[in-house]
């Protein structure tokens, strides 16, 4: 399974939100390209990058910080929040990363995500985000009347990169993921599938690889020192090699 460190960009810094609520905000560093560097050298082979400010504003807002995270790294990084437009999705791929997730406009506009995973196949993910089961949106501040499940299943004849799944009820609690709902995702579809939300140990990590999980995005856990990287990659039986999968 593997591991994807976060990093979350609002104003360029590198922060942690609790519960996706921007007015719980802790700040773990302004040079969001030695953060990818810390990540790296303790042995990541995969980071997770979150555009807080375009996921409220609907447009990209970090440019910057990823395109230095994109130059400073060799690994694949994919990167969600205000995705919402080709134009936007050609201008991040030039930075560098590896594949894009788009979260509010797929739930909003199936026809035109359909049409960009067909232009794009295989490099856009749909991030889904669901309170308790339902999809949230526009930086969770939105909570739609879709299932997170139907979203998934009406995407699956798409050549979606993967599906990055988080509970938000669980983001930023370390408090453990929601292995029931992971569980009800994983046995719903087909496709690449990366839990995010919770995670907070190492029993954690081998829990979600034990329900046939594809990867887990860790975020706090890292940050407060609750889970070490080294312990993450350990649980996870994760094969370096699988990064030249991307």
């Amino acid at each position: 399974m593997e591991i994807w460190p976060a990093i979350d960009l609002r104003g360029g810094n590198c922060v942690r939100l609790v519960q996706g609520d921007y007015g719980r905000e802790t700040v773990f560093g302004h040079d969001p390209a030695a953060m990818a560097r810390r990540w790296v050298s303790e042995g990541a082979q995969f980071l997770h990058l979150v555009d807080l400010d375009g996921a409220r504003e609907g447009r990209s807002e970090n440019r910057d910080a990823v395109a230095a995270i994109c130059s400073a790294i060799d690994i694949p990084c994919e990167l969600g929040g205000g995705i919402r437009d080709e134009f936007a999705i050609r201008e991040l791929f030039e930075l560098g990363l590896a594949r894009l997730i788009v979260g509010t406009r797929a739930l909003k506009d199936p026809v035109w995500f359909g049409q960009m995973c067909r232009t794009f196949p295989g490099r856009l993910a749909v991030g889904i985000d669901a309170r308790d089961g339902w999809v949230a949106t526009d930086g969770w501040l939105e909570t739609s009347r879709m299932s997170a499940i139907d979203l998934a299943c009406s995407l699956l004849e798409e050549p979606l990169a993967a599906i990055i799944y988080t509970d938000i009820a669980r983001d930023g609690m370390l408090a453990g993921p929601n292995l029931q709902a992971m569980s009800q995702m994983r046995d719903a579809v087909d496709v690449q599938l990366i839990a995010s939300g919770g995670v907070t140990t190492a029993d954690d990590v081998r829990q979600l690889a034990a329900l046939g999980m594809d990867g887990c995005i860790i975020g706090r856990a890292l940050y407060e020192g609750s889970l070490t990287l080294q312990a993450a990659l350990a649980a996870a039986g994760d094969d370096p090699q699988s990064a030249a999968s991307l």
